[in-house]
């Protein structure tokens, strides 16, 4: 069979893959992207709660995890989040911010693949779905990859944009690692992120009550702290807050948890009863957190009954359950249900400029499969759009 020849051959038509494809052809080069999905940028059409919370105003260096969390600045600086709100806005996608600098589009996500795919197409980059790569090698000073199609494919340049375990019903696999570790690469430790945190069975019998319940909360780990919505669920805590911090935390630690930051809930609680000592304790407390938190807390602290026939040692440990929660969680909910993986292709192995292994000339890696994660709030999505425009300039 004769071999379709392309100056690029990418692997993965996700967001990383998709800017790669727009940036290669566009600087003349004959792209094929490929992906074993049946449609293009499946995590884009779903993140955002369909609305794709596609950048962040604050995005730097700072908002990401890593060995080397510094490699990132490179891509981002070059290729920073105002260049990509621009294409948005060149595409006449209208968009909102929410939160702490997240942009969302008004309507749907699909918006942003449309642009993607519309740009590849301009740029003469061609798409191949529903097509694996089953054999890929060194072939000269390029690539040659068997296709699940039957076909061949010989390439100077490859890149690696299949991003990383997370989310294996979309079709997530660990393939990136897997190349990369034949191609002679480092791939540091792998593990969910961004990810809900599960607790013991004792403990998740005694928050039962609590399955739905949601408080702004600030939960910490070590240094680290993110001030975020927090929910209670069957399994144990998630919410941005928990999200965010799964990332930091490790099995065998604690987090603290602050359910009322920024309220003195002795002195508050103090007030209450000198005012109206007959007032019912969880009553009192379920001005401060929502009711069923106040209910749950009070009979955790055995702490019943009318505010007059409490010590101040009992508020105490009132304040200490809502704003020093201690606790240990046994596990997360995996791959099945974070949004990234934390760590991947190790970075020392990659030039920061152009995302080419330093060992072997003509591979390139983007996007998740990198040993570079970001926070929660549109953080990785503007890693992709970055690091596949870095890619795709030097490939």
């Amino acid at each position: 069979m004769k071999a379709d020849i392309v100056d690029v051959l990418i692997v993965g038509a996700g967001a990383a893959g998709m800017m790669c494809a727009v940036e290669a052809g566009r600087r003349g080069r004959s792209v094929r992207i490929v992906d074993h999905a049946r449609a293009p940028g499946e995590k884009i059409r779903i993140s955002g709660g369909g609305r794709c919370n596609f950048t962040n105003l604050g995005t730097g260096p700072g908002n990401f995890l890593g060995e080397n969390p510094r490699f990132a600045t490179s891509a981002l600086r070059r290729f920073t989040q105002h260049d990509f709100i621009k294409r948005v806005d060149r595409a006449g996608i209208a968009w909102h911010e929410k939160t702490l600098g997240q942009l969302f589009c008004d309507d749907s996500a699909k918006q942003i693949i449309s642009m993607l795919t519309d740009d590849m197409r301009e740029a003469g980059a061609r798409l191949s779905l529903g097509v694996s790569v089953d054999r890929v090698g060194r072939e000269g000073d390029g690539f040659e990859a068997a296709l699940s199609d039957g076909s061949v494919v010989r390439a100077a340049s490859l890149v690696l944009a299949t991003g990383g375990k997370s989310i294996p019903k979309m079709g997530a696999t660990g393939w990136a690692y897997d190349t990369a570790r034949a191609f002679g690469l480092r791939v540091t430790e792998t593990r969910p992120a961004l990810v809900p945190l599960t607790f013991e069975a004792g403990l998740l019998e005694r928050l039962k009550p609590l399955a739905g319940v949601s408080v702004e909360a600030v939960v910490s780990h070590g240094k680290t702290r993110f001030a975020e919505g927090l929910l209670f669920t069957h399994r144990g805590l998630s919410g941005p807050s928990v999200l965010q911090i799964s990332s930091y935390w490790r099995e065998g630690e604690a987090i603290s948890v602050s359910m009322a930051p920024g309220v003195e809930v002795f002195s508050r609680l103090r007030a209450m009863k000198a005012e109206n000592g007959r007032q019912a304790a969880h009553t009192a407390l379920g001005q401060i957190v929502p009711k069923r938190l106040a209910e749950v807390l009070v009979e955790q602290e055995q702490a019943q009954g009318n505010l007059a026939d409490l010590s101040d040692k009992a508020l105490r440990r009132l304040d200490q359950a809502v704003n020093g929660w201690s606790v240990k969680p046994v596990g997360s909910e995996g791959y099945r249900t974070a949004e990234v993986t934390l760590g991947g292709i190790a970075t020392d192995q990659l030039d920061q400029q152009t995302m080419t292994a330093k060992s072997v000339p003509g591979l390139y890696v983007i996007g998740e499969a990198v040993d570079v994660t970001g926070w929660l709030g549109g953080y990785n999505f503007q890693w992709a759009w970055s690091s596949g425009w870095a890619a795709g300039q030097a490939c």
